[in-house]
């Protein structure tokens, strides 16, 4: 009970510290004339925090010496999920603190130039963090999934030397409070349990990977710096307008230029000043992959800031910019004042060893299959994914629906007065870092929540609201899985997005039953809102290389089968009010051990080794009759 109390005080005093916080911006570093990056990433030193209440590290301050001092440590890598490292099962299900530490070298340069300021940030890590330098402590952050970072000039300005050791302190209990929820329940049955002995229960289907899961960098800025930079784009006719807003901190005078260069380097626009809107004459659009046979074009946006001689030098940073509108109608969805189709997948950051680890090489192999089958579009279910995933989609012309951690939101007390702060939180992080990626279209605030309850109403109309108010450019939804008359958030959202199982969770077997079933579901969802539908998640099980015929559940076939059923009836509904069909799931996840659960989720269409089902066959055939109907479709514009 203690270790739980502990960890509510920690995320009532945490969730204070990210709102004032908010305040600076989160641009993804990157290297400049003015700006150096250091990937500080690699081998760290890890250790589990084993005592009852998992307090014995702050007890004894493990972060005021080296960590292999205070008792027994292993290598870890960092990014990775710590779960699947080892062969021990106690790390593979730990719940409470763990302890990472590396010593990392920083340029003398650095330290001696007091114009130059020193970041230390860190991807994400899972799920309640702090952070020492020095045994120092710079700043805490509460969520997983979301960047967090700190200035710790003046900390290594106080020290001797150039070495830096980085200490973070990870937890990964869940509460009612956090996003997403979860309870501690200690089992008293002492002819059954060991005192103290406890489990952490979710109310989602994936395994709760923890550890500091994406890079760990250090990086530079001038004194006086670009804080942050946001950016909206639209069109009319051939000419392209840009509008900006840049934030600059440390210097007051400041002089802005912006110049916005087209991919051979030209230069289309340019302004003076931290606001304005740029324009461009025979703009090149923003189009998704499959929807234009130039898509996702980018145009490169150079923000300069000179200063004052006492403020420092010149900072200068690079933004991608796609130039495109997105708006939707009663019916349709529209990218560029045309109708956009989504046929994608949902998709879990998860893979063998590495657990929720941001790995380079699965997410290009991840991004070649999508675009071999034809998908065009992405949820990141149930949580933000990494940035340079955001980037790649960028790049590659993937349409994405960015969805928060609010997944599991089952539990009456989760819609408190605390829990709704910390959801607003949450989505202001993650538009804050978000907002200007192209392949963004849709904000996604919740996964299937109790949406029914009492509170339901009010606690999303709030957070639906705030999302719009944070930015107005793109539309808000959440998934659901509820009863569409008794759904009391969908009044509030733009596209209505709908989970359903038929034929596996309700009536497994009788697929016969998919088509009557599934209309009745479009009719009644349109039928009450009037708004525009997505199957956002469908699909059954299947273990590779299990057949059956005629088919039987978990086979291959079935699935397949499955999936030809919906595929009837979004075939009807498509040319109604349907404007979107995302497979659950692109490939087999790890989930926690269960009875229904043979090594994980087993609904991919590839698997966790991303190689192919009979159903991604099947979907690669239909997504590209559907690329290439929309092709025509859009030339007879």
């Amino acid at each position: 009970i203690g270790a739980e109390r502990a960890a509510e005080r920690l995320l009532l005093a945490a969730l204070c510290s990210v709102c004032q916080a908010l305040q600076d911006g989160m641009l993804f570093p990157t290297e400049s004339p003015s700006r150096e990056v250091k990937d500080v990433s690699g081998l760290w030193i890890f250790r589990a925090d084993e005592s009852p209440e998992r307090s014995r590290g702050f007890e004894q301050q493990w972060y005021k010496s080296p960590l292999a001092e205070t008792g027994p440590v292993i290598d870890m890598p960092v990014p990775s999920s710590y779960n699947d490292i080892t062969q021990d099962a106690q790390i593979r299900d730990f719940i409470g603190w763990v302890w990472y530490e590396k010593d990392v070298w920083v340029p003398a340069r650095w330290i001696q130039d007091r114009g130059t300021r020193i970041v230390l940030r860190v991807g994400s890590a899972h799920y309640y963090s702090v952070l020492w330098v020095n045994g120092v402590k710079v700043t805490e952050h509460v969520g997983g999934h979301l960047p967090f970072e700190a200035d710790i000039s003046g900390v290594l300005r106080q020290t001797s030397g150039n070495q830096c050791r980085i200490t973070i302190a990870v937890n990964n209990t869940l509460t009612l409070e956090t996003l997403p929820p979860g309870t501690i329940q200690y089992m008293t049955d002492r002819s059954r349990y060991p005192a103290g002995y406890f489990v952490q229960n979710t109310n989602f289907d994936f395994f709760n990977y923890a550890g500091i899961h994406r890079p760990v960098l250090l990086y530079t800025t001038p004194k006086a710096h670009i804080d942050d930079i946001t950016v909206e784009t639209t069109f009319s006719d051939n000419i392209g307008l840009v509008s900006f807003n840049v934030s600059v901190l440390g210097s007051s005078k400041a002089a802005v230029k912006v110049t916005l260069s087209a991919q051979d380097g030209r230069c289309v626009a340019s302004a003076d000043g931290s606001r304005g809107v740029l324009k461009v004459t025979d703009v090149n659009l923003w189009w998704p992959y499959l929807m234009h046979e130039n898509p996702a074009y980018l145009y490169s946006m150079e923000v300069s800031v000179q200063a004052t001689a006492e403020d420092g030098q010149t900072d200068v940073y690079t933004l991608p910019v796609g130039i495109r509108t997105v708006k939707v109608t009663s019916t349709q969805f529209l990218i560029n004042n045309k109708p956009f189709y989504f046929h994608g997948v949902n998709k879990h950051e998860d893979a063998d060893i590495r657990g929720k680890g941001f790995d380079w090489p699965l997410v290009v192999k991840d991004f070649n299959l999508m675009k071999w089958m034809g998908a065009n579009s992405f949820r990141t279910s149930h949580y933000p994914y990494a940035e340079e995933i955001l980037q790649m989609a960028d790049r590659h012309g993937i349409v994405i629906i960015d969805e928060c951690p609010g997944v599991g939101i089952k539990d009456i007390r989760s819609f408190g007065n605390v829990s709704l702060a910390h959801h607003l939180t949450v989505m202001e992080e993650l538009v804050r870092r978000d907002k200007n990626h192209p392949s963004v279209v849709m904000w996604s605030v919740a996964n299937e929540p109790a949406s029914e309850m009492p509170p339901a109403g009010f606690y999303f109309k709030e957070l639906v609201s705030h999302t719009r108010s944070l930015d107005s450019s793109r539309p808000v939804t959440y998934i659901t899985a509820s009863n569409y008359a008794r759904d009391l958030g969908a009044p509030y959202v733009d596209v209505i997005c709908v989970n359903s199982y038929f034929s596996w969770y309700q009536d497994p077997g009788h697929t016969e039953l998919i088509g009557l079933q599934l209309n009745t579901q479009f009719d009644n969802w349109y039928g009450k809102y009037q708004k525009p539908i997505i199957q956002s998640e469908y699909g059954a099980d299947a273990v590779p290389g299990l057949h059956s015929d005629p088919p039987m559940m978990f086979t291959e076939e079935y699935q397949k089968t499955v999936l030809q059923n919906y595929h009837n009836v979004f075939d009807q509904k498509r040319k109604e009010f349907v404007i979107g069909e995302l497979i659950w799931n692109f490939a087999d996840f790890m989930t926690s051990q269960s009875i229904i659960r043979v090594v994980g989720n087993k609904k991919g269409i590839f698997t966790r080794q991303r190689q192919p089902k009979a159903g991604a066959f099947l979907l690669r055939e239909r997504y590209w009759r559907i690329a290439n109907e929309t092709v025509h479709v859009l030339n007879c514009f």
